[in-house]
């Protein structure tokens, strides 16, 4: 019995172990770049990222500088965001705001929408491939639903706040500090479109394409 128990504890601690170091990695992997003000560094720290976006634009029409500067304003490149939570008394945590998550901070009921429109049933709010897809997607929703150009990371943004039916109603017209949010995601998106021009030759070229 002395041996059972002893077998038991030691896989147990194995078990451990193993969880805790493949948590680590995954942590590590997902860690956001360490200079995001600049389109061509993220892209030199995250290679696989360049390929999903510009895979997102090539599909969607939405360009990766848009892309970008929506996750970089949702999540900062996080991938494991959430909205803040709720105060109970002033000071004890109570629910989150919402259901976002991830680095688009994308709520359930959209992400479910998403999954069930394209197939990809097994995307993740985690994974950045697939926020870029779903960027692109709710992009081209956008522009079919409620005449929201690609190219316009102003009202885009607006449009991905408020969602379609909410900035077709001007939802965002009475909210001057989402305004000011979607300039500044506009100013972003600006800055990356011209980081974008300078380095998207040496992107797309072969050496490029292997995984980071």
């Amino acid at each position: 019995m002395f041996r059972a128990l002893k077998r038991f504890v030691r896989r147990t601690l194995l078990v451990g172990f193993v969880i805790t170091g493949l948590t680590l990695a995954l942590d590590f992997s997902v860690a956001p770049p360490r200079s995001t003000d600049d389109l061509c560094n993220v892209f030199s720290e995250r290679r696989s990222w360049y390929r999903s976006a510009h895979r997102s634009y090539e599909r969607w029409g939405v360009p990766v500088p848009v892309q970008l500067a929506v996750i970089h304003q949702e999540s900062s490149f996080r991938s494991d965001a959430l909205p803040a939570r709720r105060k109970l008394l002033w000071i004890l945590p109570g629910r989150r705001l919402s259901s976002a998550f991830g680095y688009g901070q994308v709520l359930d009921p959209t992400w479910r929408e998403y999954q069930k429109s394209t197939g990809n049933h097994g995307a993740n709010r985690d994974d950045f491939g697939d926020v870029t897809d779903f960027i692109g997607w709710y992009g081209q929703r956008a522009a079919h639903r409620a005449s929201v150009p690609k190219t316009d990371a102003y009202h885009f943004y607006l449009a991905y706040h408020e969602g379609w039916e909410g900035y077709r109603r001007g939802t965002w017209k009475d909210k001057p500090w989402l305004q000011k949010v979607a300039r500044k995601v506009s100013s972003r998106a600006g800055r990356y479109r011209t980081q974008y021009l300078g380095c998207e030759k040496k992107l797309a070229s072969h050496r490029w394409w292997w995984p980071s």
